[in-house]
């Protein structure tokens, strides 16, 4: 990244920001609908405030941790909350990042059995040797999978914003019921993903030449993720009440558009949950080596991924939603800790 002129840095810190943040729940839409679309006419001020938020706290993200060079997010969470709390802010991040990892391990698995009719196991383990491979080359392996996959990911969101446009034309944004509280949504939206991508910010911050690259991948990947957010808003707003209680609900939308979009957008889903894969890996891989020096990366991130693997064989998505509420709030509070502390 050092080497690379300014702007090239720059797009390389928003991109691979912007694959940190976009999951599989962002690409099949429950996430932006769950925050979003369900608002209404309100989603159009809640986008720029998700935007905003993004931006801001991205940027405060990556410059504490090179005003204090924290290797990862245990350094970053002692740094933000002292040792007693951030001792048990640690555990609980390592925790929901390890179950977040093998539900998405679970959900490559699903994907393919969904598109192909089988081939659970074996796409896993090609998931499982891929992260491997380049989670062991470190930050530089992680930086170019992201700007193969974000601008694909952008491309596809585009063309499908388009198609659904040239097909039926403006949107009424129409909110469903119990829609009250949309004014605390953007700030959930940005608090949970801002803590969920510690694990990639912090040392992609430690690593940046100099604040200047910091504030410009920032905006960048705020750019980019509003826009995304605003297409997709769009395009799910047009079909609300077919997709309402869809586990999928972009799926729904885009089988609409053909075959070939259909496997694209498949394409796109499985290129976004390895991109949010292999940061979750690398961040885990972090805070294991800062803690436990003696042992070997290359060993720490096996280990991760085969306890990654038994959590995708079992499942452990109904522990996972019911831990939300506990790290939605340490989310939050994180969040705000972050503009406490100055730079």
């Amino acid at each position: 990244m050092r080497k690379a002129n300014k702007w090239i840095r720059m797009i390389q810190i928003g991109f691979t920001y912007i694959g940190t943040v976009v999951g599989a729940g962002f690409a099949s839409g429950q996430e932006i609908f769950h925050f979003i679309t369900r608002y209404g006419d309100k989603s159009l001020f809640i986008i720029p405030l998700c935007m905003l938020l993004l931006i801001v706290s991205g940027d405060k993200v990556m410059s504490l941790s090179r005003q204090i060079q924290a290797y990862s997010y245990h350094e970053f969470n002692y740094y933000l909350f002292g040792k007693k709390i951030g001792r048990w802010v640690n555990g609980m991040t390592f925790f929901m990042l390890v179950c977040i990892t093998g539900v998405m391990l679970a959900g490559v698995g699903a994907l393919f059995q969904q598109f192909f009719g089988g081939a659970y196991q074996l796409s896993i383990l090609a998931a499982l040797v891929f992260v491997y491979l380049v989670t062991a080359r470190g930050m530089e392996a992680l930086v170019t999978v992201n700007m193969i996959v974000v601008p694909v990911m952008i491309f596809f969101n585009i063309l499908i914003g388009l198609k659904t446009f040239l097909h039926a034309g403006p949107v009424t944004y129409t909110a469903l019921n119990h829609t009250a509280g949309w004014a605390v949504s953007p700030f959930l939206y940005a608090s949970f993903n801002i803590t969920l991508a510690f694990a990639v910010l912090v040392p992609l911050g430690r690593e940046a030449d100099d604040r200047s690259v910091i504030r410009g991948g920032a905006v960048i990947a705020g750019i980019g993720l509003g826009l995304l957010l605003f297409l997709s808003n769009y395009t799910l707003s047009l079909h609300l009440n077919e997709i309402t209680g869809k586990e999928i609900p972009m799926s729904i939308i885009v089988k609409k558009f053909g075959f070939i979009l259909y496997a694209l957008f498949n394409l796109v889903i499985l290129g976004e949950i390895l991109t949010t894969l292999i940061g979750n890996v690398f961040g885990l891989t972090r805070q294991m080596t800062s803690m436990l020096p003696s042992i070997k990366e290359k060993t720490v991130i096996f280990i991760l991924l085969v306890l990654c693997c038994a959590i995708s064989q079992f499942g452990f998505s109904n522990l996972v939603h019911r831990l939300y509420p506990v790290f939605g709030l340490i989310s939050v509070i994180s969040f705000f800790m972050l503009f406490i502390k100055k730079t």
